[in-house]
C-alpha cells in the first residue's frame, strides 16, 4: 500500500505541475501582446538566447555534419549508393537532427541562463518589489524572455542545418571523394518543400516548449541558490525530454 500511496502522490504532483505550467503559460500568452509594445525588451532577449547562442549552434552542426558523413558514406559503401550522400545528410539533418539538437543546446545553453536569471530576481526580491510597484513581473519579466526564445529558436535551428549541410559536403565530397554534382544535385531532386516545412515546424514547437519551460521554472523557483540550482537542472531535464517526446509526436502526426 505504501508503494501504491507512493505512485498515486507523485501522479497527482505531476498533474498538478502539469496544471500550474499550463495556467502560467496561458497568463504569458495573454499579456505578450502588450510585451510586445516594448521591442527593446525582445531585442535584448533575441540577442542573449539567440546570438551568445551562435558559437555553439555553429560548431555543434559543423561537426554533426561531418560524423553523419563519415557513418552515412560508410553505410552507403557496403549498398554501392554513394552517390545518394547527399540526400541521406539532407533529409536527415533538416527533417531531424537540425531541429532536435538545436532545440536539446538551446535547452543547456539559453534555457538554463533564462531560468537562472530569473531565480536570481525571485530570490533577491526583485520579482516581489516590481508587485508591490503594480508591475506585472510576468509582462515585465518572463514574457519579452519567452518571446526572444521563441524566435531565436527556428533561426539558430536553420543555422544549424545549414552548417550541417556544409560540413557534410566538406566530408562527403572533399574527404571521401563523392562527386559534388551528384552530392548537390541528389540533395536537390530529394529533399522536397514538405521535408523543409516539418524541419521549421518542428523547431517552432521546440522554440515554445523549450522558452516556456525555462521561464516557468526560474519564476517559480525557491528563492535560495539552491533552490535556483535545482530549477535549472529541472529546465534541462524537462526540456530535453519534452523535445523528444514531442519529436515523435510531431513524426507520427506528419508522417
Amino acid at each position: 500500500m505504501s508503494l501504491a500511496a507512493e505512485v498515486l502522490g507523485n501522479g497527482r504532483a505531476l498533474l498538478g505541475k502539469a496544471g500550474s505550467f499550463t495556467l502560467f503559460t496561458l497568463r504569458m500568452l495573454r499579456v505578450t501582446p502588450r510585451a510586445l509594445l516594448r521591442p527593446s525588451l525582445v531585442i535584448a532577449q533575441v540577442f542573449n538566447t539567440g546570438a551568445l547562442s551562435l558559437v555553439i549552434i555553429m560548431l555543434s552542426g559543423l561537426f554533426v555534419g561531418m560524423v553523419l558523413a563519415l557513418q552515412g558514406y560508410d553505410l552507403l559503401q557496403r549498398f554501392g549508393s554513394t552517390e545518394s550522400l547527399g540526400t541521406a545528410t539532407g533529409l536527415a539533418i533538416l527533417k531531424e537532427l537540425g531541429p532536435v539538437v538545436t532545440a536539446l543546446l538551446f535547452a543547456g545553453r539559453a534555457g538554463t541562463s533564462l531560468t537562472s536569471e530569473i531565480g536570481l530576481m525571485a530570490a533577491t526580491d526583485q520579482l516581489a518589489a516590481m508587485e508591490m510597484m503594480a508591475v506585472d513581473p510576468i509582462r515585465r519579466v518572463c514574457a519579452p524572455r519567452f518571446i526572444g526564445g521563441f524566435i531565436s529558436m527556428p533561426l539558430l535551428a536553420a543555422i544549424f542545418g545549414m552548417i550541417g549541410i556544409f560540413g557534410a559536403q566538406l566530408v562527403g565530397v572533399t574527404l571521401m571523394g563523392v562527386d559534388s554534382g551528384q552530392f548537390w544535385s541528389q540533395m536537390r531532386g530529394a529533399v522536397a518543400l514538405k521535408d523543409v516545412t516539418e524541419g521549421i515546424l518542428k523547431s517552432i514547437v521546440f522554440g515554445f516548449a523549450c522558452s516556456a519551460i525555462a521561464v516557468y521554472e526560474g519564476y517559480h523557483a525557491v528563492p535560495t541558490a539552491e533552490g535556483v540550482g535545482r530549477a535549472t537542472t529541472r529546465t534541462v531535464v524537462t526540456s530535453s525530454v519534452a523535445v523528444l517526446v514531442i519529436d515523435y509526436m510531431l513524426t507520427a502526426v506528419l508522417l
